[in-house]
């Protein structure tokens, strides 16, 4: 927790990354708009914090005006990245113990990104009103979808509402464990051996197939270390006894992993730099959250 989702994508190989450049604040529209075209990034891109969690001030911005409504809302430095066209989403757990030569993957979450399917008579906030998932999101949806509200959708077109694949954002999240095979392990950790000193974590990736994410054909959006989930827990109608199972040994896992590393020489980080850390990643996202409610709508 805290640490820098710049620094961590600098260490995926760039075959398997989108392009993605950091802005520092203080910013403008002006700055940031030459510095994605030094790095050929074209619209859309993403915006996303870089200390942040759980999707909170991740968007998808599609011009100019979108960066200056962007930037009147982020208070911490924030990553521009490539927005990465394909169909697939998933979130892919990799765990490699130290003393072991080869890792494996014991997580695989499917990301169904929140939509509504048109039936010829509803509107589009009568459908989105109509769907639970997509309640939750209304005050954002309103905004977003301002001029096309009072539409009525043809039945059968489906229309997706959030293109970023996170829970709080209503993406649903499939258990897709069954597609845990021993060459998709070996995909991963072949990519995986590439990363200097990363044993566990979750790839969050795009892929255009099925076949292509068993082969590691993918695009790697973010990898978070320990503070990340096996998501495919949260599949709806999911046992609570087999999470609470899961998450054991999750963590038993990742005990594992710490202890192992540390034979080999790297330190534990203390309570003290624990609760620092802690502390300071609390403070920055309580300010940005706070700005972000204070912010009238547009």
């Amino acid at each position: 927790m805290g640490e820098s989702k710049f620094e961590v994508l600098e260490l995926i190989p760039d075959h398997v990354k989108p392009k993605a450049i950091l802005v520092k604040l203080p910013a403008t529209q002006q700055q940031v708009l030459h510095a994605m075209e030094r790095s050929g990034l074209s619209w859309p891109v993403i915006f996303k914090p870089d200390l942040g969690e759980r999707g909170w001030m991740v968007r998808k911005i599609k011009n100019a005006e979108d960066i200056d409504r962007y930037l009147s809302e982020i208070k911490t430095d924030f990553i521009v990245q490539e927005f990465v066209d394909l169909p697939l989403e998933f979130g892919v757990f990799y765990i490699r113990f130290p003393s072991q030569p080869h890792g494996f993957v014991n997580s695989i979450t499917g990301k169904e990104f929140l939509s509504v399917t048109g039936d010829g008579t509803n509107t589009l906030q009568q459908l989105i009103l109509n769907k639970d998932r997509a309640k939750l999101q209304w005050d954002k949806l309103k905004v977003a979808y301002a001029g096309q509200l009072d539409e009525i959708i043809p039945k059968g077109k489906k229309i997706e509402l959030v293109s970023i694949g996170n829970h709080v954002l209503g993406t649903t999240f499939l258990n897709c464990n069954h597609l845990i095979t021993g060459k998709l392990s070996t995909s991963f950790d072949r990519i995986s051996k590439q990363i200097n000193g990363f044993y566990f974590g979750r790839f969050d990736l795009r892929c255009a197939s099925l076949e292509d994410l068993e082969n590691g054909d993918v695009k790697i959006m973010e990898l978070n270390g320990c503070g990340a989930e096996p998501a495919h827990i949260y599949h709806p109608g999911s046992s609570l006894l087999q999470g609470i199972r899961d998450l054991i040994t999750h963590w038993r896992n990742l005990y594992r992993v710490s202890q192992e590393n540390h034979e080999c020489g790297v330190p534990y980080l203390s309570f003290r730099e624990g609760r620092t850390i802690y502390r300071n990643f609390k403070k920055i996202t309580a300010v940005n959250q706070l700005n972000a409610i204070k912010k009238p709508t547009d």
